[in-house]
C-alpha cells in the first residue's frame, strides 16, 4: 500500500474516530446484536439484521482507518524548509484573477479535505497546480468548471 500523506491535524482526526468506533460504536453493537438475540427467531428479525449490517460498516471502517495510519507518512509542515514554496501542508492565499476574489486553501490529504473550510486535497486540480509555486507567481487551474488563473499572494507553514 502507498504511503498516505497526512497533516498532524489529520491524523489527530482520523486516531479520534478510529478511538470513537473501537471504543463507543463496537460496543453498542455488540449490544444490540446480543438484544436482538434474546428475542428469538433470527430468521426474520429485523433488529437483528440491522445491527449487523451495522456492524459490518463499522468493522470495515475501523480497518480502513487502521490500513491509512499504518501507511501514514505524517508531515509536519512547520518543520520543512520555509522557502515560499506551495507544499503539502502549507496555507496559501490567491486571488483568482478573473473574478478579482481572494481565497484561501490549504493543502491536505484526501481523508481531511473539505472545501467548505478552505481544506483541500493534495490531488485536486487547485493543489497540483499550486505546488511548487512561490508568492507572486501565478498557475492555471485546469478545473472542471473551465480554467481558472490564480496568483499566489501568500504561503504559510503552520
Amino acid at each position: 500500500m502507498n504511503k498516505v500523506p497526512l497533516t498532524i491535524r489529520g491524523a489527530e482526526q482520523l486516531r479520534a474516530e478510529l478511538e470513537k468506533l473501537k471504543r463507543v460504536e463496537r460496543p453498542k453493537i455488540i449490544e444490540a446484536i446480543a438484544e436482538a438475540r434474546a428475542h428469538g427467531d433470527l430468521k426474520e428479525n429485523a433488529e437483528y439484521h440491522a445491527a449487523r449490517e451495522q456492524q459490518g460498516f463499522v468493522e470495515g471502517r475501523i480497518q480502513e482507518l487502521e490500513g491509512k495510519l499504518s501507511n501514514a507518512e505524517i508531515i509536519d509542515v512547520t518543520k520543512l524548509p520555509q522557502n515560499g514554496k506551495v507544499v503539502f501542508g502549507t496555507t496559501v492565499d490567491v486571488l483568482e484573477l478573473e473574478k478579482d476574489e481572494e481565497h484561501t486553501f490549504k493543502i491536505v490529504g484526501d481523508d481531511e479535505a473539505n472545501i467548505k473550510e478552505g481544506l483541500i486535497s493534495v490531488g485536486s486540480p487547485i493543489a497540483r497546480a499550486l505546488i511548487g509555486k512561490s508568492e507572486g507567481d501565478v498557475a492555471l487551474v485546469d478545473a472542471p468548471g473551465g480554467k481558472r488563473e490564480l496568483e499566489v499572494l501568500e504561503v504559510r507553514y503552520e
